[in-house]
């Protein structure tokens, strides 16, 4: 009886309550069931750090294309720089055959001075 009497003086709290999980509905549109809802989030996780990782790995990768490009440049613009050294035409300030060199007194023009015979040998000038 007593049980009776405390069931009759809670039912109207009853009837006021709401369920527990309205979404909880098979027969609900957008019903999602939990064990997928849980794997599509932990997929989505996975996929998130996948993502991460793969940037850092380009640009891991492009640091080493970009450090191995600007090697090479920099090799190559020391082997120009010293063929251009090893190139260089040597300064001629008298003027070579074309610019109008020593003039002896005979009129001639002469790239090297006349040497007389064993004047190498023993070059009172040197």
């Amino acid at each position: 009886m007593k049980r009776l009497l405390i069931m009759t003086a809670l039912l109207p709290f009853a009837a006021l309550a709401q369920p527990l999980n309205t979404m909880n509905n098979p027969n609900q549109p957008g019903y999602v069931i939990p064990s997928q809802q849980r794997m599509q989030t932990e997929m989505m996780s996975q996929q998130q750090q996948q993502k991460g990782m793969l940037n850092q790995q380009l640009r891991t990768q492009t640091q080493v294309q970009q450090q191995s490009l600007q090697n090479q440049m920099n090799t190559n613009t020391q082997r120009i720089q010293q063929g251009q050294v090893r190139e260089q035409p040597l300064q001629n300030k008298n003027g070579g055959m074309l610019g109008g060199g020593a003039t002896l007194n005979s009129g001639q023009q002469h790239m090297l001075l006349p040497q007389s015979n064993g004047s190498m040998l023993n070059n009172p000038q040197n």
